[in-house]
């Protein structure tokens, strides 16, 4: 049996999928060769997805906490208990919490944030992801838009700025391909770590968290050298006020802060100022440091001084809102304001609350793996009245709930989905079956919300879906969608074309400040990288991953640590220590251990119990990369 469905993974590419059984039980995921963007392949991430799907470990029935442990109850008693402790709350709904997260992209994950809004619960705001280069964005240009993904084919010139495409996006890879065939430069820009593949042509090492201070070393010399494209600083609203702070910084200095040699940067100030248009891929990592969203809009900054914004085949890539092409009116909550709790700082956040947080409802994340500061989050929701987690395995985050609940999971449930990336609306439909008494969020939400005296009323999924698709920016119904597959929504091709931007007065805004990047503290002098990882999304790993956690480190920094990598080793913070498996790699700078993200608290691989909680400078967002560690015997 064939069925055409939609990756809802919280990745870029959003891909079409066809999923092929038989009777014997075997499955097989595929991209859809018929889809104009997927074009016939995926990533491995959702290759493999259906030996999660059918993992022994699934948990597929509702758990309650009790003395001895867990016991299996059904769904009527586990809502039963859900609402009445709701009920109990309800003339005080700040200290009812819900955190949702992006383990489900599609539409209907909204209806746990409609039923929440209704009751006037504390939410949790900021991001584990990618809110610092979202808010440089919309400071920047006024709107987070960025050009059609497929013009990316017909670049000239292209920089991978700390985008490791190969393992974030297959398809943006294959685009860049297609670019480099038809005989376009790449630059890639990374402090290590990135899978190359032979995408580019050059590559320049920065020294990690400083890629601000390379764009500005290139737009010193663009100011130097006359080569600001014509009126770019005209249409900016304080060109002149940036200027004077480029020109506060000697170039020598600017060089020296990103470690960067001159004819690096020489090299680099041409490739941007050679009169034919550039585009440049922000990498989400840039903006995981302190000062996370001054690095974008310094690469924002730069493209815009040398005139490649508003160029068909130019422009700045960060990402687009996944559901920025659907109508979620039907999703939001009455006007009120709302306790909020900030998601870097969420262990901290509800062991400081005052009143305190008496009900914790989490979806969609596994947020204990996740957060900053793991064992401060853990601690936090154990110590919370009751804690609910809905969640297919027994996670972190699960392993501190009173009671867990089972969803269905990605090719098992009906939605709609956008992407990070493209421009298609898609239509999941169910491929598989769900196991057990595993059931869809919404439904969850639904009869739980019916369960409460004075009952919220919310809309079934058909409604949900259908007022979706009721868009400007889309011109299909459901069951049109449904036999089709996806619809292509009206944007154009080319944004902020001309030098017009999305704010009001049609002009950009540039960095109004260079803050310097924090040296690393004594005793721990290697900045910790939790990059991407190519086989799992996040922490959605397979039980059998186990042992201690590889990272990867310049020769140099193991013999400045004095450590045997032949002996055990230890990875070390302010925080905690953990055992880890050390691996040489030629492609990192001195000073940097690489470590792959995801790995769960409980099973001794979980980077995040190492890694202190704060805020970016903009979009609250968690600055894990601020972290610096050492290595020992």
């Amino acid at each position: 049996m064939k069925t055409v469905t939609a990756c809802t993974l919280d990745c870029h590419d959003a891909c079409s999928l066809v999923v092929d059984t038989d009777g014997n039980g075997n499955v097989r995921v595929r991209g859809n060769p018929d889809h104009p963007f997927t074009r016939g392949f995926t990533c491995a991430r959702i290759r493999q997805y259906p030996r999660r799907l059918a993992a022994a470990s699934r948990i597929t029935r509702p758990l309650l906490r009790d003395g001895s442990g867990w016991r299996a109850i059904e769904w009527r008693q586990a809502l039963d208990i859900c609402a009445e402790r709701i009920q109990a709350l309800r003339r005080q709904p700040e200290t009812i919490l819900h955190i949702p997260g992006a383990g489900d992209m599609g539409v209907l994950k909204n209806v746990g944030a409609l039923l929440f809004g209704h009751l006037g619960a504390a939410r949790a705001v900021g991001s584990l992801c990618c809110e610092a280069g979202t808010a440089a964005m919309r400071t920047d240009f006024g709107a987070v838009e960025q050009n059609g993904i497929a013009s990316l084919a017909r670049a000239r010139r292209i920089v991978l700025w700390g985008r490791d495409v190969v393992r974030c996006s297959v398809h943006t890879a294959r685009l860049v391909r297609q670019a480099r065939r038809r005989g376009a430069s790449v630059v890639r820009i990374t402090a290590g770590g990135d899978l190359d593949a032979g995408l580019a042509d050059e590559v320049i090492a920065v020294r990690p968290g400083t890629d601000r201070f390379l764009a500005a070393a290139v737009m010193r010399h663009m100011l130097d050298g006359g080569s600001v494209a014509p009126g770019a600083l005209e249409r900016a609203a304080n060109g002149g006020a940036f200027c004077d702070l480029l020109r506060s910084r000697p170039p020598e200095a600017l060089a020296a802060a990103c470690g960067v040699d001159e004819t690096a940067i020489r090299r680099l100030h041409a490739f941007y100022t050679a009169g034919v248009p550039v585009a440049t891929l922000i990498g989400w990592g840039l903006q995981r440091y302190d000062f996370g969203a001054q690095n974008v809009r310094y690469i924002n900054a730069l493209a815009v001084l040398a005139g490649h914004i508003g160029l068909p085949e130019g422009g700045n890539y960060y990402y687009i809102s996944p559901l920025r092409n659907v109508n979620l009116q039907w999703a939001t909550p009455p006007d009120g304001h709302c306790r909020t709790l900030r998601k870097p700082t969420i262990g901290a956040d509800l062991l400081s609350a005052r009143p305190p947080v008496r009900f914790v409802w989490i979806n969609g994340t596994n947020l204990v793996s996740q957060s900053p500061d793991a064992d401060a989050c853990a601690r936090a929701l154990r110590a919370v009245d009751t804690t609910v987690v809905v969640d297919a395995f027994m996670t972190d985050t699960a392993r501190c709930a009173d009671l867990i609940l089972p969803p269905t999971l990605v090719l098992e449930k009906e939605d709609l989905v956008g992407s990070y990336l493209h421009d298609y609306i898609q239509y999941c439909r169910p491929a598989l079956a769900a196991p057990g008494q595993a059931r869809p969020d919404d439904w969850i939400f639904r009869r739980l919300a019916m369960r409460l005296d004075l009952p919220v009323v919310l809309p079934d999924a058909q409604d949900c879906l259908r007022a979706s698709l009721d868009s400007p920016w889309l011109d299909v119904d459901l069951e049109t969608i449904r036999k089709r597959g996806w619809a292509r929504a009206k944007r154009p091709e080319t944004v902020f074309g001309g030098g017009v931007y999305a704010h009001a007065d049609g002009r950009c805004r540039l960095p109004e400040r260079l803050d310097e990047e924090p040296a690393a503290p004594e005793g721990y002098p290697l900045r910790l990288l939790t990059l991407i990882r190519r086989s799992a999304q996040h922490s959605q790993l397979m039980e059998e991953e186990t042992g201690a956690a590889v990272v990867q480190v310049a020769a140099q920094s193991l013999d400045a640590c004095g450590v045997d990598p032949g002996r055990p080793v230890w990875l070390v913070s302010p925080l905690g220590r953990m055992r880890v498996s050390v691996q040489v790699a030629a492609d990192l700078l001195p000073g940097v251990v690489v470590g792959r993200r995801g790995g769960w608290v409980g099973k001794g691989r979980g980077f995040n119990r190492l890694i202190s909680a704060a805020c970016t400078d903009m979009g609250e967002n968690a600055p894990y990369y601020r972290q610096y560690v050492r290595l020992e015997n």
